[in-house]
């Protein structure tokens, strides 16, 4: 059984929704934890300019919508893909 995420873990996005490879990894990782530590439900992606939800909006949700979202924290924990 996987544990819970939580704001304890690291929050990178699952590796099928992003994967570490991918050119704009990390400049979307720096909007995505920017976004976080000033408390804002998202992000525009740097590349496409799209509205993007960060990880912790998802935490606080409290589970998959199983819609694919990029920082879903529950994507391995047995919810999502």
């Amino acid at each position: 059984m996987t544990a819970e995420p939580t704001r304890a873990a690291p929050l990178t996005p699952h590796p099928e929704r992003l994967a570490p490879e991918q050119p704009h990894y990390a400049e979307i990782m720096l909007a995505h934890d920017a976004a976080c530590e000033r408390g804002e439900l998202g992000y525009l992606d740097p590349r496409t300019g799209l509205f993007v939800m960060t990880a912790t909006f998802h935490l606080d949700r409290g589970q998959c919508c199983h819609n694919g979202c990029r920082h879903c924290p529950y994507t391995g924990a047995g919810e999502g893909l």
